[in-house]
């Protein structure tokens, strides 16, 4: 989802990634004859985001990568740019209760993410001394931090050599090596294999790859769509090769909104953001007129730690 800090003016790989006498099973493309492509053409056509710039630094890496997941770059800019403007460290945010996360998160979606960036931003003032660690195995400790978003933040804010699947660089994986058009709906064991396989031995060109192939996936090898005429990799794609047969695995799941628990949740957050003192059961029971449902939604949001209920039938975004 997101890139190197450093300018994506760096020379391409040298011959060592581009090799194309590489051995291959028929029908795929051998492996490093995809990076250097791949990574000139990111090198020419990267968007120009501010995650992606030197002085976004490894904070600014990972406020993205929490915010940008399954949330398009459009919702995220604006937000990101505030959160930033206002917490350029992550002492700075650590000092402010959580509810302050979930408020200035906005209808980014899924707000849960904010109080887990919450959490890693006080583990990283209490065990790192306010710097984001360098080392990987200390990033996936942090709360909140899973495999894709500490492989993330060493890839794209320290140059370092890990495997990053998100679901774009899964698809374009999918597609150029194995032939088939859409992933599994899961990431598994296989995918991860061949993703470490794919890696550039060179740290540097390794993180380039795991950019250039994500924002291939955003913008040319799209779920719906693709612009294959675009791709910098259409002659070596295994799954352009075979004709692009469609999908035969399990239906791709597809998400909903209106009517869900999920659209409840959103009502009551944006109650509860707007809102400077507590609020009252009877306002947030305006927000929606099936009231079992509403009420799911509601004990919901407390379980979570979004909202935190109090005596006489108030409640708040978190303090604690």
């Amino acid at each position: 989802m997101t890139a190197p800090t450093t300018p994506s003016t760096a020379p391409a790989p040298t011959d060592d990634t581009t090799d194309e006498s590489t051995d291959a099973p028929a029908g795929q493309a051998p492996e490093g004859a995809l990076h250097g492509p791949v990574i000139a053409w990111f090198d020419e056509h990267a968007r120009d985001l501010p995650w992606r710039r030197p002085e976004a630094g490894p904070w600014g890496v990972m406020v993205s990568e929490f915010m940008l997941q399954q949330t398009p770059v459009g919702r995220v800019l604006p937000v990101y740019e505030q959160w930033l403007a206002r917490w350029p460290r992550p002492a700075d945010l650590a000092k402010e209760p959580p509810g302050e996360a979930v408020r200035a998160w906005g209808r980014l979606g899924y707000p849960r993410r904010a109080l887990r960036l919450h959490g890693a931003a006080v583990a990283i003032t209490e065990r790192h001394g306010g710097d984001v660690p360098t080392v990987h195995a200390q990033l996936l400790a942090l709360p909140g931090i899973g495999e894709y978003t500490a492989a993330a933040v060493a890839s794209f804010a320290y140059g370092q050599r890990h495997p990053v699947l998100d679901t774009n660089v899964r698809r374009v994986i999918a597609r150029a090596v194995t032939g088939v058009q859409y992933p599994p709906n899961a990431t598994t064991a296989a995918e991860r294999k061949l993703a470490r396989e794919l890696l550039p031995e060179d740290e540097r060109t390794a993180s380039r790859w795991a950019a250039a192939s994500m924002e291939l996936g955003a913008l040319v090898c799209t779920a719906k769509n693709e612009t294959c005429h675009r791709c910098p990799i259409a002659s070596r794609c295994a799954w352009q090769l075979a004709g692009k047969p469609e999908h035969e695995g399990p239906p791709r799941r597809g998400q909903t909104y209106a009517g869900t628990d999920r659209q409840v949740r959103g009502r009551l957050l944006s109650v509860l953001r707007e809102a400077v003192t507590p609020v009252p059961q009877s306002v947030l029971d305006r927000v929606w007129d099936e009231p079992v449902q509403r009420a799911r939604a509601l004990d919901g949001l407390v379980s979570d730690g979004l909202v935190e209920p109090l005596p006489g039938g108030l409640y708040r975004l978190p303090l604690t």
